[in-house]
């Protein structure tokens, strides 16, 4: 005879097929359903795994979300199932996690209060701060053998849209230890990483520096910390940099051999590099100096060249912009006064660039430069 729990076990792997082609069902009766679930995913591994599955399934429906996101007492279910080392279903609990931050009520993971976890650290006593140092400790797949925690990024880069938690990211409280942020920057390559854990990682980045107050103060400290690893990515085997160039870069970049592989992910690339323009751009001048200095002009010129993608070379003509703007701005105003000490005129119009001019259609601000890319 079939036990209770492998009966309610073939019962609820039958009906996910339906959160895919019939969603609605599983909202009658005032979401009763979506409560059966709740307590399902607290139940033997394999029904906890179907149960979950059909969460995930259907929590892209905004009532549904809700009902599972505002849910306090669920949410403690969740973080007690995921932060535990032996947990079989731990990145279904993560891809559902990241799923639910599409609701803003979510920002108060960083204000939620938990109980200290014995194989986390003991700092961690909210459960934002638990589940970065999961993540962090869980991506090699050491913390839970059977989870690497690489959909967890999804939900901090959604979370890093909020200026408390940038602010939280990016912030040194203590000048013997990184931000936060740099939790992230390990990630950012080779393209040999899942695609989710490399994806999510650079969108929190990207995320955090177009979200935090006061980038003036935050972002130049960070540089030091974020250049190295989000530069490597853009970098081929085989850049025409020349000896000049070399010795700009950080010395972990100067010596890469012919196994290291350039990003191939037209969307991991675009957020390496609009994260490069908001550090030039919200960072002021010394953090646009502290970019040019550490030689991403010729790695992003680099990338211009290689990669055939129009949005990928629009990114790269931005960062352009504001790193070598100014140097174009004096080479023109050095022309002008060369050419009217020998008694030529020349308009706006015609007023030659330097080496790296190139025109581009979005030049409202008078701010912006034209600069090329060779």
């Amino acid at each position: 005879m079939a036990t209770p729990r492998f009966v309610k076990s073939v019962a609820t792997e039958n009906l996910v097929p339906y959160s895919k082609t019939q969603p609605d069902i599983f909202k009658i009766s005032q979401l009763a359903p979506i409560k059966d679930l709740k307590l399902l995913v607290k139940d033997y591994s394999p029904i906890a795994q179907s149960a979950l599955t059909i969460l995930i399934n259907i929590s892209t429906d905004l009532e549904i979300l809700k009902s599972l996101a505002e849910d306090d007492g669920f949410l403690e279910s969740i973080f007690h199932r995921i932060t535990n080392p032996k947990e079989p279903n731990a990145t279904l609990f993560s891809m559902l996690l990241s799923n639910l931050t599409k609701s803003d009520s979510f920002v108060r993971l960083l204000d939620l209060k938990r109980p200290t976890v014995p194989s986390l650290s003991p700092t961690a006593t909210n459960a934002f701060d638990q589940l970065l140092d999961l993540f962090n400790r869980g991506v090699g797949g050491s913390y839970n053998p059977k989870s690497r925690f690489e959909y967890l990024p999804y939900l901090f880069a959604d979370l890093a849209k909020f200026p408390s938690v940038s602010t939280h990211l990016i912030s040194i409280s203590d000048s013997n230890m990184p931000p936060l942020l740099t939790t992230f920057t390990p990630h950012t390559s080779p393209p040999t990483l899942p695609l989710p854990l490399r994806l999510g990682s650079t969108s929190t980045i990207r995320n955090a520096l177009l979200s935090v107050p006061s980038p003036l103060e935050t972002i130049s400290p960070l540089i030091p910390h974020i250049m190295p690893p989000l530069l490597l990515p853009l970098i081929g085997s085989d850049p025409a940099f020349s000896d000049s160039e070399t010795d700009l870069l950080p010395p972990e970049l100067q010596l890469l051999g012919p196994e290291h592989k350039q990003e191939t992910e037209l969307q991991v690339l675009n957020n390496i590099v609009e994260s490069l323009f908001l550090i030039c751009a919200r960072g002021g001048d010394a953090a646009k100096k502290a970019v040019k200095d550490m030689g991403a002009y010729p790695v992003v010129r680099e990338v211009h060249v290689g990669v055939e993608d129009e949005g990928i070379r629009e990114s790269v003509e931005r960062v352009v912009q504001l790193l070598m703007g100014d140097e174009v701005e004096e080479e023109n105003d050095e022309a002008v006064s060369r050419n009217e000490e020998s008694g030529l005129q020349m308009g706006n119009d015609e007023r030659r660039t330097g080496d790296h001019s190139l025109e581009r259609e979005e030049a409202d601000d008078e701010d912006d430069k034209i600069v090329e890319i060779f």
